[in-house]
């Protein structure tokens, strides 16, 4: 069992990036001012909200870097209209980060996936087989939604094992 289990997460992590990376927007263009961002700086965008504030120590232990690098490009993003930082008002030392209207119509304008290049890619396959990569899409994604559930829940195999790693101090 733990050797089919193996291979089929192999096939996962083989198969998703080949996707992802045939598939990916490389950048994301503001809509009314035509500028650039990043797919980086996009990826910040999309983690925020207009009302519910997100702290930027969050923001960077969720992203995997350092408070030092999510403060900076933070601030790039504040200088270009796209987020707007505010001190906590119980707790100077924290900084909240809310979108921006711009901010949302960038959040809202971008996909992870160019749809032009999905459609090329379901193009080459058979309308058979074509069915079966969707149904299988859709199963992998409402796995992943009962997956989220769980671990905001605390109640995941992989949420009860980086509680146990924050617990040993790793």
């Amino acid at each position: 069992m733990r050797a089919r289990r193996a291979r089929e997460v192999a096939s996962v992590l083989r198969d998703y990036p080949r996707i992802y990376f045939a598939c990916h927007e490389r950048h994301v263009r503001d809509p009314r001012t035509s500028r650039v961002l990043s797919a980086h700086q996009a990826g910040i965008l999309s983690h925020l909200d207009e009302i519910e504030p997100t702290r930027l120590g969050q923001l960077a232990r969720h992203m995997g870097v350092t408070l030092s690098t999510m403060s900076l490009a933070v601030g790039r993003l504040a200088k270009q209209g796209y987020v707007a930082r505010q001190r906590e008002s119980g707790d100077g030392r924290a900084l909240a980060l809310r979108l921006t209207p711009a901010g949302t119509r960038i959040k809202t304008a971008q996909r992870v996936l160019d749809p032009a290049r999905v459609a090329a890619l379901l193009e080459r396959l058979s309308p058979p087989d074509r069915q079966r990569a969707l149904d299988g899409m859709a199963l992998l994604s409402r796995a992943a939604d009962a997956e989220m559930e769980a671990q905001s829940r605390g109640d995941s195999p992989w949420s009860r094992r980086a509680k146990a790693a924050n617990l040993k101090g790793e």
